[in-house]
Parts: structure tokens; C-alpha cells; sequence
């Protein structure tokens, strides 16, 4: 097992930086293939990204066994130190999305990903004790906003509200809707903005962000790293040029099949993406050959 050693620059706010939610390679009969997710992260951090996000959506937690997904966060934070991974704590229920941050606390993690309530519809009261109660671990939260999936829409007010009660720090931006970078940052200026989703990157980049929680670069991390830097430092000449090269595959970080997508694009350049858990099934004849296409002409193109 390879271990980065070198110390992240992002101080007391890991989560800036180039942050993978890291894809989760499987084996053919769908156990978790651990020294491979290792390798993975460790070769994430080599190319030049900050940190890695286990058990996000991209990895597959909701069909995870709590074993499972605790050694995922171990498996991780062995690979890449602690300070590098803000793992997803997700979950039903407020006290199992504590006790999953907690345990993230005690693995050595500096800051954890959290959904708000999503078996339902919940109201404000109920998105406000949530992440309150999540917050009792001690842990920094960094919020994530999807309303597409999960029906609860963390909008900027509702972030003031959150961020004023020390309840997060940062949030992970995934509405899609690139005008609210610049309420947020009227509202809560000390609230950190992620971009969320890969296909509206460089316009958050622009607006203001300051990280990125990404998809795509588990096939293709030192491109995206790039694109990332070179939107921060306003280079909009080389930030474009590469976006409008990436942005092929980039949109499919915001489709249903994105698991199915990203794990094609690692296993054609060479990484072991594998299958994926049951209920999702394999991308149809058409999708593979538009990911795959995409892919190779990526890697033609040097963008690896």
C-alpha cells in the first residue's frame, strides 16, 4: 500500500483544493476491492490532487454494509493520511449521520460531507436539527446541497442560517444553478462555495469557489487538476480551452448513470473502475460508446 506523505496546503480548511469523490473499485463478484481503492486514492494525491471524499454518492455508500463502508474511510485515511480525506456521512437518521462522523473524527479526518435529511421532504426546522445534530461530533461539516436527488434544497438563505449557527463551513454546491455563488457569498461571505457538479466548474470557479468536489478526475485527475488551477488563477484562455476538451465527459457527472460513466472512463485509461452494486446496471450500448469515445479522444488529446 503506497502512502502520500506530503502535508496539504489548505491549513484549517481541508476541504479547498481539488477534493475526488472517489469512485469505489469493486471486485467481479462485487465485494470491495480495498487494496485497489488504496492504490487509487494514493495515485489520486500523486497527480496533484488535494484530498479524496469516500462514501459519497460516486461511491456507492447506499449499497455499502456499515463494515463496509467504516474500512472504506480506514482504507482511505491509511493511503492518504487523515487530513486528506472528508468522507460522506450521509445517512436516515441524524444520530447514524453523527455516529458516522464520529467515527470519521476518530480516523483521523479533519472535516466530513453531509447530505441533509433525505427520506424525506424535510422542512427548514428539520434541515437546521439535523446539522446540529451532526455537528455535536466535533467534526467540521461541509454541507451538500442536491436537490435534484434529495428533494431538500439547501438555498442561500438556508446556508446563512446553517453557517451563523456554526453548523458548516463550506457546502457543496450541486444545484446547477451558478447565480447562486454570488447570493451566498452576500449572505455568508466566510462560507466556503464547492463546486459540486464537474459541468459548471469553471463558472463557480469564476464566481468565487473555493474547492472543487470532483467526479471526473478519477480517470483523468492531472488534466482536471489543471483546468481547476488555471480557473483560480483566472488563465480563462487555458481554463476554457481545457473545459471545452473535458466537457464531454464532465456533463455526465450530472446524469443518473454518472457512477456507471466515471467507472467506464477509469477502466479505459487504465485504472480499475470494475462494476457497480445493484440497483444501478450497466450503461446502455449507446452510453458506452459515447463515455468510451469521449475517453480516448480525451487521452489522444493528452488531457490524462
Amino acid at each position: 500500500m503506497t502512502t502520500a506523505t506530503a502535508t496539504t496546503s489548505t491549513g484549517d480548511r481541508p476541504w479547498r483544493g481539488v477534493l475526488v469523490a472517489t469512485a469505489l473499485p469493486l471486485h467481479d463478484d462485487l465485494s470491495v476491492d480495498y487494496d485497489a481503492y488504496a492504490e487509487h486514492c494514493a495515485w489520486l494525491v500523486e497527480n496533484g490532487c488535494d484530498g479524496v471524499v469516500p462514501n459519497g454518492s460516486l461511491g456507492e455508500y447506499q449499497v455499502l454494509t456499515p463494515e463496509e463502508r467504516a474500512k472504506v474511510v480506514e482504507t482511505a485515511v491509511a493511503a492518504v493520511g487523515g487530513s486528506r480525506v472528508m468522507p460522506g456521512v450521509a445517512a436516515y437518521g441524524s444520530a447514524e449521520a453523527r455516529r458516522w462522523a464520529e467515527q470519521a473524527r476518530d480516523a483521523g479526518c479533519r472535516a466530513v460531507m453531509l447530505l441533509p435529511p433525505n427520506a424525506y421532504r424535510a422542512d427548514e426546522r428539520s434541515v437546521l436539527a439535523h446539522y446540529a445534530a451532526v455537528a455535536e461530533a466535533g467534526v467540521p461539516v461541509v454541507a451538500y446541497n442536491n436537490p435534484v436527488d434529495t428533494k431538500v434544497d439547501l438555498v442561500p438563505e438556508l446556508l446563512a442560517k446553517l453557517h451563523a449557527e456554526g453548523f458548516v463551513h463550506a457546502v457543496k454546491e450541486f444545484s446547477g444553478d451558478v447565480r447562486r455563488a454570488y447570493r451566498i457569498a452576500e449572505l455568508a461571505p466566510e462560507l466556503d462555495l464547492l463546486a459540486g457538479a464537474d459541468d459548471v466548474l469553471l463558472e463557480l470557479a469564476v464566481a468565487g469557489a473555493k474547492g472543487w468536489v470532483a467526479g471526473y478526475p478519477n480517470a483523468l485527475p492531472a488534466a482536471s487538476v489543471r483546468l481547476y488551477r488555471a480557473a483560480l488563477a483566472g488563465d480563462l484562455d487555458t481554463a476554457g480551452r481545457l473545459y471545452r476538451r473535458l466537457h464531454p465527459l464532465l456533463r455526465w457527472d450530472s446524469r443518473v448513470e454518472f457512477v456507471q460513466a466515471i467507472k467506464l472512463s477509469m477502466d479505459v485509461v487504465g485504472r480499475h473502475g470494475g462494476p457497480v452494486r445493484p440497483p444501478r446496471v450497466p450503461l446502455l450500448p449507446e452510453q458506452e460508446a459515447a463515455v468510451r469515445t469521449a475517453t480516448e479522444e480525451a487521452v489522444a488529446a493528452g488531457l490524462t
